[in-house]
């Protein structure tokens, strides 16, 4: 992304920047504020690829669909790279186009790919699948040797949280929790919440200590009232 801005004049290039670093701040947390820093950077430098991708990232964190696509396809033509196609079928997606996902996920740029990038197409056409209500298809597609791999990979969690999240919706829940359970095995960073889901099937249910103390202390504020109460009647 620097070697990008370098064609820029340099005080610009360094104005770019900070709202790009600022978009990759707040995406997660704060996703309209991330989407507001990235116009700021379209504004500035359309013709600068890895900012029509930030800005695509930034419209599909905020479910703006249509226009994450646009600054996708904007991104690949200027730079020739597949790596966004996964992302662009999630969008068809989000449009309510899980056919078109379909297609893309057997055109040839997913044999372009690598192995991370052809895992996340096959769990966006696993999605379609089941945007379409193919079930026992999404479950086939996700039935992989990523998925039956024992080594555990950035895309494992997923993967298998996936797989199982499937497996729940075809009311196969003792395979299921199977598979949320190599989930939560994987998940090393809490990227997913195969914990919680694993924890739901097994009935287990959290309370919060936080919550319990804070009830417990009202109680006590209220007998303390009702105490004082009686004390004036009397």
């Amino acid at each position: 992304m620097r070697q990008e801005l370098q064609s820029l004049p340099k005080t610009l290039a360094e104005d770019v920047a900070k709202n790009l670093v600022m978009v990759a701040r707040l995406i997660d947390e704060d996703p309209e504020g991330a989407y507001g820093y990235s116009r700021v950077a379209l504004r500035l430098a359309s013709r600068v690829a890895a900012v029509r991708e930030a800005a695509g990232f930034a419209a599909y964190a905020n479910q703006k669909y249509a226009e994450a696509l646009a600054e996708f396809r904007a991104a690949r033509r200027m730079t020739g790279s597949v790596e966004l196609w996964p992302v662009m079928a999630d969008c068809e997606r989000g449009l309510g186009r899980p056919e078109k996902a379909l297609d893309m996920a057997g055109a040839p740029e997913v044999q372009k790919l690598d192995k991370a990038g052809q895992v996340e197409m096959r769990l966006v056409a696993a999605g379609a699948r089941r945007d379409m209500e193919q079930l026992d298809a999404a479950i086939v597609t996700l039935q992989s040797p990523e998925l039956a791999s024992s080594s555990v990979q950035p895309w494992t969690a997923r993967l298998r949280y996936a797989y199982a999240d499937a497996l729940l919706a075809a009311g196969r829940e003792r395979e299921a929790r199977e598979w949320f359970a190599k989930a939560v095995e994987a998940d090393r960073d809490g990227s997913t919440d195969a914990s919680d889901r694993l924890a739901e099937l097994d009935g287990v249910e959290f309370v919060d200590a936080l919550d319990e103390t804070r009830a417990d202390e009202a109680e006590a504020r209220d007998d303390s009232g009702s105490a004082g109460d009686e004390g004036d009647r009397d």
